[in-house]
């Protein structure tokens, strides 16, 4: 996977890596929920080196996705406007994605939440915590972020 590393790669290439059908369901959802495109970008940040992929909307991220063998992670940053509605959710989260919530440190205002996709519970929260970000219109043919 190395050369996968000098190199940028493709979309499909980080889904043969991750080999994980939530990947390709949170992908598929927030590109048509939202109508967006991914960029696969290089980040040099010393927690997590590596080529990552972007969702923005209008100018506004979404989210980023980090691939890792076998599994992702699903960056959601979440301000102080949006904390009592994330907070009045969390209960319903899952537990992983609770805890995640509340040991994110408060950075400029912001829990930069780096949530760990690891089953369709996580997927959902992660869903939901999106569209409190950006809300999904309501003509888009997709699953609820509740789903």
């Amino acid at each position: 996977m190395s050369e996968l590393n000098a190199r940028q790669p493709t979309l499909q290439e980080i889904g043969e890596r991750i080999k994980s059908p939530l990947w390709n369901e949170l992908c598929g959802y927030i590109e048509a929920a939202y109508g967006v495109q991914p960029s696969v970008e290089y980040s040099k940040c010393s927690g997590a080196p590596g080529w990552n992929v972007k969702y923005k909307k209008g100018g506004k991220a979404l989210c980023t996705l980090y691939p890792g063998e076998g599994c992702f992670t699903a960056l959601v940053a979440v301000g102080q406007k949006l904390a009592p509605a994330a907070e009045a959710l969390l209960g319903s989260f899952d537990a992983s994605v609770q805890k995640t919530y509340w040991n994110a440190g408060m950075l400029c205002g912001t829990r930069w939440l780096m949530i760990e996709v690891t089953s369709p519970a996580v997927v959902r929260d992660v869903k939901q915590l999106l569209a409190l970000r950006v809300p999904v219109k309501s003509g888009k043919k997709t699953q609820s972020p509740q789903q």
